[in-house]
């Protein structure tokens, strides 16, 4: 691996979920990287001096060197193949790394009606009082069906091992445990299993300011 160290950039309330993963994913492979954060809020993301290095505005992005990347799963492949001597992000067998990265995409871009009434926010800050609509239930049914599916017969993890799809999985349905939703208590186990990994608990340990009420 070249020597040039790794840098970070996250958003600077700490509670994205993409920011989350990739964090994650640097702390499994035991890599030293600095963190720099991006004010989203201020639209700090879309000046042209973050815009030039993430070329997509969005965060997290990793910079290696003269390289800069962003999308946190792109982010994890990269990862991989940068450390191969380090623990593996993705599942070594092609049909299970092939559903690692059709889960970790199918996260990303379907249940976007679960991310907006149970956002990320609330993990770290505190409860919803509103109950989920229709088409966010019908979201969770098929979150919970595909978390059945692909965890049957009691599996620990995902995939045999653990894989940063567990983590991304896990963020998803800790949306709805965190803020007290009905999550089957097999999947809610799941979910307490990935928060006490290492990793995770580097992440939520960071300090993060209480939002102001609005």
């Amino acid at each position: 691996m070249e020597s040039t160290k790794l840098k970070l950039y996250v958003g600077v309330d700490f509670v994205s979920a993409f920011a989350m993963s990739a964090f994650v994913a640097l702390k499994e492979k035991q890599l030293p990287f600095d963190l720099a954060t991006v004010d989203l809020k201020s639209r700090e993301n879309y000046l042209r001096p973050y815009q030039d290095l993430s070329l997509t505005c969005k965060i997290p992005t990793l910079v290696h060197g003269s390289f800069a990347l962003s999308e946190s799963s792109a982010i994890a492949e990269y990862l991989d193949e940068l450390s191969p001597g380090h623990k593996k992000l993705l599942p070594l067998d092609i049909k299970q790394r092939a559903r690692a990265r059709q889960l970790q995409a199918w996260l990303r871009s379907d249940l976007l009606v679960i991310r907006k009434e149970r956002p990320a926010d609330l993990i770290y800050f505190g409860k919803k009082d509103n109950p989920l609509s229709d088409e966010a239930l019908a979201a969770v049914d098929r979150l919970f069906f595909v978390a059945d599916r692909l965890l049957e017969g009691g599996a620990e993890h995902l995939f045999g091992d653990w894989s940063i799809a567990d983590t991304d999985l896990a963020i998803m349905l800790n949306r709805l445990v965190a803020n007290g939703d009905h999550v089957p208590a097999r999947l809610a186990a799941y979910v307490h299993r990935q928060w006490d990994r290492d990793s995770v608990r580097a992440w939520m340990d960071i300090e993060r300011v209480t939002p102001a009420i609005q």
